[in-house]
């Protein structure tokens, strides 16, 4: 199952336009979600568009609004008036860092500081809660190194973060399977990238599937790290599928450390559906987590 290629290629063009939606500013624009009593379970629901690639935005768009989903990710700026039109938001916005070639070398930073300032004051005027950003593969340099790095890049786009509104995620992702040499690889990296930056607008997003895959131990996991993680992605693992009986991880008490964490934003469906209609599985995923 070649599951490895398709999110890469998803993601290589994130550095496109910079063109704003007409969104109206919403409390998603601070990464507060909306009252509690609009999402089963306390955190909101979000699916990841680029597992579902054969499906059109707008005809997915409404479709998934009828089972309590709130919004598509992953999406560049000339996707979100589509979202917005059927009524939904896009949780995580694309940045313009790819997964190879992230933030942990200096030399990419004369392009990827202002593309991500100016990602952010998109985002922001659209009324989106988050962005993301990554790594880059480690390419032979050190963990340490890296953090170094990242931190000097990410500081100089955090401040637009904070006036703005917008948090800004860096993705952790397994190196064993999908993401070869990828850096931001184990949540203690990733959490100790988090405390260097030093700023409330610059968190993980906490990928269950890759990090079942690299650490395991999920719930303790995020039990004792949630203040670091700003948005969560599910997969079941391997292969990342349905996360239902086909696959390792039990998701409903994931889903309830998630919530008993105090976490009220997005927690986003992001496995490749491999029964039919696909979006059926979607659907039973949503109700799957909504503990």
């Amino acid at each position: 199952m070649k599951t490895n290629l398709t999110r890469r290629d998803a993601l290589k063009t994130l550095a496109g336009g910079l063109a704003l939606a007409s969104f109206p500013r919403t409390g998603f624009a601070t990464g507060v979600a909306p009252a509690a009593e609009t999402t089963p379970g306390g955190f909101h629901h979000s699916v990841c568009k680029w597992c579902y690639k054969d499906i059109p935005l707008a005809e997915m768009a409404a479709a998934v609004k009828g089972f309590g989903l709130e919004s598509i990710e992953l999406l560049d700026p000339a996707d979100w008036p589509v979202v917005r039109a059927a009524g939904l938001t896009c949780a995580m916005a694309n940045g313009t860092t790819t997964i190879p070639k992230g933030f942990n070398r200096l030399e990419h930073h004369a392009a990827y500081v202002p593309s991500m300032i100016g990602r952010i004051k998109a985002c922001a005027e659209a009324g989106l809660p988050n962005v993301i950003v990554f790594s880059g593969n480690r390419a032979g340099m050190s963990d340490e190194q890296g953090l170094e790095n990242c931190v000097v890049g990410l500081r100089q786009i955090v401040g637009e973060a904070e006036k703005r509104g917008v948090t800004v995620c860096m993705e952790l992702l397994n190196s064993k399977v999908n993401h070869k040499d990828y850096m931001c690889d184990h949540t203690p990296w990733g959490v100790e990238l988090v405390k260097r930056v030093g700023s409330e607008r610059f968190k993980l997003l906490y990928d269950i599937y890759h990090m079942q895959i690299m650490e395991g131990d999920v719930i303790r996991t995020i039990e004792e790290n949630h203040a670091y993680i700003a948005h969560y992605h599910t997969g079941g693992n391997p292969g990342r599928h349905e996360i239902d009986e086909t696959q390792e991880l039990n998701y409903p008490a994931i889903m309830r450390a998630i919530k008993a964490s105090g976490f009220t934003g997005f927690v986003a469906q992001e496995f490749i559906p491999l029964k039919k209609p696909p979006l059926d599985s979607l659907r039973a995923a949503v109700k799957l987590c909504s503990v």
